[in-house]
C-alpha cells in the first residue's frame, strides 16, 4: 500500500520529477479482457461497469504506481462509433472513476488519449477538430496531467498540444517497431527530436509496439538531449497468437523488470509497463528500481555529428544562374517503351537539366517511375527524376522504394500526394495513404540525416496554382518546404492569370519554382485538357487559336508560340521550366528554346 498523502497539498508532477523518478501503472486493455475474458472496448466499462475500472486503477495504486492513466485511450468517435455527445459522457466518467481510485493517495491522474484511426487525408482536419475536444472535456474535469499514447507523429495532435499550453503537463509517447521507426515512417531521433522543439510538450518517450529489450536500444539509440523529461513503457514482451486473440506470457517479470531498472538508470524519468503488464510488473518495479534522481540528469545526450562536406547530386549542381529545364516523359501503359526511349534519346543535346517519369498519374497503372528512370538514365546517361506518389504503398514500402533507388543512383525526385483511384476499380483496388506528400517529404528529410547523410536526395513539390483558395496553397508551399523540399513544379500554365497567381506565390514563400508548360497540339487536344484535366487553366482564348482543320505542324506550331508567350511572361521570376509534351512529342522543345 502506497503512503497516504493529501491529494490537494502534494507537489506539482513537474517538481516532483526533479528529485524523484515516478512509476506509471500498468496496462488498463490487456488486463481487462484478462480479468474478464472479453473482447469488447474495455473504455465501454466507464459506463456499464464503473466499479470494475475503479478495481483495477486500485490494484494498480496498491502495486506502487505513481500515475494512473485514465480508461479512455479509445474514447473517440470513430474507435467507439459512437456520437460525441456519449463519448464525452464516456470521457467524463473514465476521469471521474480515476479521481475516486485516487482520492486522498498520493497519486497523480493521466488524461489518456490514442490515436484515433482515419484511412482519408480529407477527414484529418475533422480528426485534429476532435483531438482538441477531447482535451478541452478533460480539463473541464480538472485534468492536470494529459498523456498522448502510441502515436507515430505529431501532426495530427500539434493543435491539441497547443490548446492545452501551459494549463497542464503534457506527456507525448510515440510507438516505433523494433528497428526504430514509426507507422509514419519516422526514426525515433526523428520524433524525439521534434517533440524537444515543441514548447507545450513537457515529456517525451516510446510505449508500446516492442519488448523491454528492445526498447532500452531505442531510448539510447534516440538521441535524446535532456530537454524533455523522457518516459518509456514497453509491452511485457511479445504475446502468442492463441485461439485468435493475443497472450502475453507473465513468466518474464523479472527480465522485465531488470530492463526497466536499466532504462532508470540510464536516464529515463518515468517508467512503467504498456500491453501485457499487470499489477505485479508494476509492484516489482516498484521494488526493484531506484526513485532517487541523480543531481544532474545526463540522458543519452548526443554529440554532433562533424560537419562533412556533403556530395551534391541534384540536378541543380553547378546550374547556379541558369533556368533550369524539366521535361516529363510518361512511362508506357504497357511493356512497350519504343516511344518513351526515342523520345529520350532525342532529348540528349536538347540543354534538358532533367527528365520526369509520372508515378501512375489519374490511379491507372502505368510502368513503375523509379524502375523507367533507371533504365533511361543507365542507357542516356541523362538526369532523372522520378514522381513518388503516397496513394500505393505504406511507408514501410515507401522507405524500402527510397533506399533501392538511392542504391542505384536515383537522386531526384518530385513528391506527390496521387491523383484518387478511378471509382470504377475502388470496389477491386485500394489506396493506402498511410500519409500525404507532406509526411513523405519529413520521411525522406530524415533519411537525408540518417541513411543518405553523405549525398543526401533532393526532393521538391508540386504546386496547384489553380486551387480555389490560393492562399491555402501559399500555406501548403511552406509546410512542404518546412519539410525539405527544395524546388517546386507548377501545374501548366496557359493564362495570364495563371501567371499571376505563380507569381503571388513566388513571393510570398520564395519558392525555387520552375514553371509547367504544357504546349498543346491540337484543338481536340486543348479541349479534352480543358474538360477533362483537374487543375489544368486553359481558357476560351487559348482554344481559339485552334482550328480543327489544322495541320500536324500547324497545331505544333501554336503550341510552341504559346509556350514561348508563357516563357516570357514569367522569366522575372521563374528558375526553370517544366515541359510536358503531349504523346511525347519532345521534338518541338528545341523550336520553344530558340
Amino acid at each position: 500500500m502506497t503512503q497516504q498523502t493529501n491529494f490537494s497539498t502534494k507537489k506539482s508532477i513537474k517538481e516532483r520529477l526533479q528529485t524523484e523518478k515516478l512509476i506509471y501503472d500498468g496496462a488498463f486493455g490487456t488486463y481487462y479482457g484478462l480479468i474478464y475474458d472479453t473482447k469488447e472496448l474495455p473504455e465501454l466499462a466507464n459506463t456499464l461497469y464503473p466499479e470494475r475500472v475503479k478495481r483495477i486503477h486500485e490494484e494498480y495504486i496498491e502495486a506502487g504506481a505513481h500515475i494512473i492513466r485514465t480508461n479512455t485511450f479509445a474514447s473517440n468517435t470513430v474507435t467507439m462509433d459512437m456520437s460525441w455527445d456519449k463519448v464525452q459522457d464516456n470521457i467524463r466518467k473514465g476521469y471521474a472513476i480515476a479521481k475516486k481510485a485516487a482520492e486522498e493517495r498520493d497519486v497523480y491522474i493521466a488524461a489518456d488519449i490514442g490515436q484515433i484511426p482515419y484511412d482519408n487525408q480529407p477527414g484529418r482536419e475533422n480528426i485534429s477538430k476532435e483531438y482538441v475536444d477531447i482535451c478541452r472535456t478533460f480539463l473541464e474535469e480538472g485534468a492536470e496531467i494529459f498523456v498522448f499514447e502510441t502515436f507515430s507523429d505529431m501532426e495530427d495532435i500539434s493543435e491539441a498540444i497547443e490548446f492545452i499550453g501551459d494549463k497542464a503537463f503534457v506527456i507525448v509517447q510515440f510507438s516505433v517497431n523494433q528497428f526504430g521507426y514509426s507507422h509514419s515512417g519516422l526514426s525515433a531521433r526523428k520524433l524525439i527530436q521534434r517533440a524537444e522543439k515543441t514548447e507545450w510538450i513537457d515529456a517525451v518517450g516510446f510505449n508500446c509496439g516492442v519488448g523491454p529489450g528492445h526498447m532500452h536500444q531505442i531510448i539510447k539509440n534516440a538521441h535524446v538531449t535532456g530537454k524533455k523529461f523522457l518516459t518509456a513503457l514497453s509491452n511485457a514482451g511479445y504475446p502468442q497468437n492463441i485461439s485468435n486473440r493475443m497472450i502475453f506470457s507473465n513468466k518474464n517479470i523479472d527480465y522485465f523488470v531488470s530492463k526497466v531498472c536499466d532504462m532508470a538508470n540510464d536516464g529515463v524519468d518515468i517508467v512503467g509497463g504498456c500491453c501485457g503488464t499487470t499489477p505485479e510488473y508494476i509492484r516489482k518495479i516498484r521494488e526493484k528500481v531506484t526513485l532517487v534522481q541523480p543531481e544532474k540528469k545526463l540522458p543519452y545526450i548526443s554529440e554532433d555529428k562533424e560537419n562533412v562536406a556533403k556530395k551534391d547530386c541534384s540536378f541543380f549542381a553547378g546550374k547556379e544562374g541558369k533556368k533550369l529545364i524539366a521535361v516529363e516523359l510518361a512511362p508506357p501503359l504497357g511493356s512497350d517503351d519504343e516511344k518513351l526511349m526515342d523520345a529520350a534519346h532525342l532529348l540528349l543535346k536538347s540543354g534538358v537539366d532533367v527528365l520526369t517519369f509520372p508515378d501512375s498519374p489519374s490511379g491507372r497503372t502505368r510502368a513503375d517511375s523509379i524502375l523507367m528512370a533507371e533504365k533511361v538514365a543507365r542507357e542516356t546517361g541523362m538526369c532523372v527524376m522520378p514522381h513518388i506518389c503516397c496513394r500505393d504503398k505504406n511507408a514501410i514500402a515507401m522507405r524500402s522504394q527510397l533506399l533501392g533507388a538511392y542504391i542505384i543512383h536515383i537522386n531526384n525526385f518530385l513528391i506527390i500526394t496521387g491523383d484518387p483511384i478511378p471509382s470504377i476499380v475502388r470496389n477491386s483496388v485500394k489506396s493506402v495513404f498511410n500519409f500525404d506528400s507532406v509526411g513523405l517529404m519529413r520521411i525522406i528529410n530524415d533519411m537525408n540525416e540518417e541513411q543518405f547523410a553523405e549525398a543526401p536526395v533532393c526532393f521538391g513539390g508540386a504546386i496547384n496554382q489553380t486551387r480555389l483558395n490560393l492562399e491555402s496553397e501559399i500555406k501548403r508551399v511552406k509546410k512542404k518546404m518546412d519539410a525539405g523540399a527544395t524546388f517546386f513544379l507548377t501545374q501548366p500554365i496557359s493564362t495570364k492569370e495563371g501567371v499571376e497567381r505563380v507569381r503571388h506565390i513566388k513571393e510570398a514563400t520564395g519558392a525555387r519554382i520552375l514553371c509547367g508548360i504544357m504546349p498543346f497540339v491540337s484543338l481536340k487536344n486543348a479541349a479534352f485538357i480543358k474538360n477533362e484535366m483537374t487543375g489544368i487553366d486553359v481558357d476560351d482564348e487559348v482554344l481559339k487559336r485552334y482550328r480543327e482543320d489544322m495541320t500536324k505542324e500547324e497545331g505544333e506550331q501554336v503550341g510552341i508560340q504559346l509556350a514561348k508567350e508563357v516563357m516570357a511572361m514569367t522569366d522575372d521570376f521563374a528558375d526553370g521550366y517544366y515541359f510536358s509534351f503531349p504523346f511525347n512529342r519532345v521534338g518541338m522543345l528545341e523550336k520553344i528554346l530558340l
